[in-house]
């Protein structure tokens, strides 16, 4: 225990002193947080501003109401046809409408690929409803759109917050093992440690203990960020979000270990931690969602660690719904990874003499 205390000592003052180490596992997901938050924190939420072309002497007030109830946030009229295809050519509005009291013509801009389909959508439900007035109708069903599976009226940026912890935690844990002791290698510091009576296990339960400590201070304060500085409402359940990051934390070490086994240099190390992390974002869901990957790729998604830790951290601060069975499962399936594997590699990483 005495052993275990130095070294866990030695092991914060080396982490606080290491500015690269500090930037990635603090200040990285901060700046990426706002980089998206400042960025892009409106993707998913389309203005929908729509231009109006009404010929002389035909009714509009109809029209006029149907699209406001059918998601246009802003209407504007043009005085031509001609008006209208300019405004919405040079981005004036999203999108536009044409009526001459006997067809009722859109108009979209080609390149606005990723709103169209809304506009699209605002389009033929605005249709359907001014055909039902004019002919003095209503519709013959109601519709209510109820949300399931998840909180309703989360944004893209609710669900890339905790994809993003995910992330950080599973790079902070990676580099923690893989460049951090064979960067020891190299400085000749692990030969020093090795010749005391310490076992290589105690050294890698110093390192975990060290970076979770600052893993959960870096996940905490880049959530309440997105919180308090976004104003992104979130129902975090502190309980399963601190032992998720314990978990993955364990866990993301013990992978970690596997790239220390393989990898002599420090520098190979990290670019090893580099392409496995950076496979895992693209691939697990926190940028877009798993349903737009091929199905070979959302079959190879279900094997990766991220995957499952983005889906539990979306969970445990109340994104999107999940089991508490299937909660807990992933957190302990990712402590017994670490703790398989922290102890059955210790002997083979913790090597001075290991080239």
């Amino acid at each position: 225990m005495t052993a275990f205390r130095a070294l866990l000592a030695a092991e914060s003052r080396l982490l606080i002193r290491d500015r690269v180490a500090l930037f990635f596992t603090i200040g990285f997901p901060l700046v990426f947080i706002l980089i998206f938050g400042f960025v892009m924190g409106d993707v998913g939420e389309t203005a929908a501003s729509l231009g109006l072309y009404v010929a002389s002497g035909v009714e509009q007030a109809v029209l006029q109401e149907v699209f406001a109830e059918s998601g246009v946030t802003e209407l504007r009229t043009y005085p031509s046809e001609e008006a209208l295809v300019a405004a919405v050519t040079t981005g004036e509005v999203e999108f536009g409408a044409s009526w001459d009291g006997a067809d009722l013509r859109f108009v979209y801009h080609a390149n606005r690929v990723q709103e169209n389909p809304t506009y699209e959508t605002i389009a033929r439900s605005s249709l359907d409803a001014f055909e039902l007035r004019r002919g003095g109708l209503a519709p013959a069903v109601p519709v209510r759109a109820e949300a399931v599976g998840g909180t309703p009226d989360v944004s893209w940026f609710h669900q890339l917050v905790p994809g993003i912890l995910a992330f950080s935690i599973l790079a902070s844990g990676l580099f923690a093992v893989s460049g951090h002791v064979t960067g020891m290698k190299e400085r000749g510091t692990l030969a020093r440690l090795t010749v005391t009576p310490m076992r290589p296990v105690t050294l890698l339960a110093a390192i975990m203990a060290a970076r979770l400590t600052l893993v959960l201070l870096s996940t905490t304060m880049t959530l309440l960020i997105a919180w308090w500085g976004f104003r992104l409402e979130f129902a975090v359940n502190w309980l399963r979000f601190v032992g998720l990051v314990a978990c993955s934390t364990v866990g993301t070490m013990g992978l970690g270990t596997i790239i220390a086994l393989v990898v002599r240099r420090a520098s190979s190390a990290a670019n090893a931690a580099n392409v496995l992390s950076m496979g895992m974002l693209f691939l697990s869901g926190v940028y877009f969602p798993i349903e737009f990957l091929p199905g070979g790729l959302r079959a190879l998604s279900q094997a990766l660690p991220l995957r499952h830790m983005a889906e539990a951290m979306r969970f445990a601060i109340g994104v999107r719904d999940m089991s508490v069975g299937r909660f807990w499962g992933i957190a302990l399936a990712l402590a017994v990874l670490g703790i398989v594997l922290l102890p059955l590699l210790a002997r083979y990483v913790v090597r001075a003499d290991r080239r």
